[in-house]
């Protein structure tokens, strides 16, 4: 009997049902390819939250090839019949998903796999991804550097705001915070460099492997590989934190006195801030101009050459502000920025320097900077709403953000303010937070205080308000 077109559409229809009623089943959607953060929309990734991640890196510094292998934990937050990692650049040679051979595509800086079986809501599923390839540099919308940056004798990953998808694939948003594994080899004579504590290092066949351990949530933006010929240093502080000190050979004499101070300003940070959220500290210098700026690298910040103590206070101080309380987007970065910033006015004022208020008035009457444009600029934005991604590091952040804190202190006094700077990095410890968050825990914090004149004039106002 000849099967008409009408008989076979029904027949196909009844097939499709019984597979829907059944096992084999596809209910599970695709993950989002970013979590629309206002100004990188694109990073991170929905549908999933990372929980660890486990790194194999091998780097030749001479022909700038990587070759990765990354296995990356995580526990679905939908069914998912798909889902993205963030990975620009590279090539990715093997995807698998629970040991099973997954499909994988590319787009931008979008890996999408597509696991053979989907991800029930709720699973915890390992990811591997396999990848090579020599990295690239990503250029900020402020035009800074950042992602894999060749320097002198090596390399350093830098990542703030999305440049570690140049040199692993992730969830590259700090609202998806993770512990890490990582695994680094080199060639013989230099030594790589990483966050957390180092728990080995071995040299074989012309190659030397150093591992790190993370065990507290980190951003990957403030995850780093500084890869090149080091000094380190291993002492502790007087309470028995550990410090880690990793210096370019050629920064060692300069750098010495001001490291030889992280006891004495760790002491000063815990007093002002509170326990110190993290397991080690430290730092690493780099030469001069392997980059173009510090960063506060996890638990050791980053710098191109030795920096002065205030400088150092101010990375450090990010620690808390910024790396245990990390912004929930982009648009609150002057919760990293402007405390470290106040924390820098606060070790002046403690050093015998020029005190708080001497700063915020210098800054208000236009005399701060030697340069009138740079005075002027403070006045650019609200440190809360910046107007773009090319702003998000722009001076309203740091010293408007400081300055919104300053009111905040005249408002409650010096005793209160410190419980505030201390409860806040308490309440948000390894997690996030955004400006509403701050607003409503101050005005919960101070019940008594109407805040409303500063949040309208100093943190959402446009230009410089009336009066400081």
């Amino acid at each position: 009997m000849r099967t008409t077109p009408r008989l076979l559409v029904a027949a196909a229809t009844a097939t499709a049902l019984a597979a829907c009623s059944g096992g084999g089943a596809v209910e599970g959607t695709p993950g989002g390819s970013g979590v629309r953060d206002p100004y990188f929309p694109k990073a991170g990734n929905g549908g999933y939250d990372i929980g660890h991640y486990d790194l194999d890196l091998a780097y030749d510094p001479d022909g700038r090839h990587l070759t990765g292998t990354a296995v990356i934990t995580a526990r679905a937050t939908q069914s998912l019949s798909a889902f993205n990692l963030d990975l620009k650049g590279l090539d990715v040679e093997e995807v698998t998903v629970e040991g099973r051979d997954a499909r994988f595509n590319r787009a931008g800086q979008e890996l999408t796999v597509r696991p053979a079986d989907e991800l029930d809501d709720g699973e915890t599923f390992r990811v591997t991804v396999r990848y090579s390839g020599e990295p690239v540099t990503i250029t900020d919308p402020d035009d800074s550097e950042e992602g894999w940056l060749p320097t002198a004798d090596g390399a350093v990953g830098l990542g703030q705001p999305t440049g570690s998808m140049a040199w692993f694939p992730g969830s590259h948003h700090p609202s998806d915070k993770a512990t890490y594994d990582l695994k680094v080899t080199v060639p013989e004579g230099l030594g790589a460099v990483s966050n957390g504590e180092l728990t080995g290092e071995s040299t074989r066949g012309g190659r030397t492997t150093s591992t790190w351990h993370v065990g507290e949530p980190m951003a990957s933006h403030v995850v780093t590989v500084a890869v090149g010929e080091w000094e380190t240093e291993r002492f502790t502080t007087d309470d028995g934190l550990p410090v880690h000190t990793a210096v370019d050979p050629r920064q060692a004499e300069a750098s010495r006195e001001v490291l030889g101070r992280i006891p004495e300003v760790m002491e000063w940070a815990v007093e002002n801030f509170g326990p110190y959220p993290f397991s080690s500290t430290g730092a690493i210098v780099d030469r001069v101009a392997d980059a173009g700026y510090a960063l506060e690298t996890q638990n050791r910040p980053y710098f191109p050459g030795a920096p002065d103590t205030v400088l150092l206070v101010h990375e450090l101080a990010h620690q808390w502000y910024g790396n245990s309380v990390s912004p929930e987007t982009w648009r609150d970065m002057w919760l990293n920025e402007g405390f470290a910033t106040y924390a820098e006015w606060l070790w002046e004022e403690d050093q015998g320097g020029d005190t708080a208020q001497e700063t915020f008035d210098a800054l208000y009457d236009g005399t701060y900077y030697d340069d009138a444009d740079a005075n002027a600029s403070i006045w650019a934005f609200p440190p809360a709403e910046p107007p773009d991604a090319e702003h998000i590091s722009a001076s309203p952040v740091y010293q408007r953000g400081a300055m919104v804190l300053h009111k905040i202190r005249q408002a409650v006094g010096d005793e209160a303010f410190l419980g505030l700077l201390r409860g806040w990095a308490a309440e948000h410890r390894h997690g996030n937070a955004d400006t509403e968050d701050f607003t409503a825990y101050v005005e919960k914090s101070a019940p008594d205080e109407d805040f409303t004149a500063i949040w309208e004039d100093w943190l959402y106002g446009d230009g410089r308000p009336d009066s400081p």
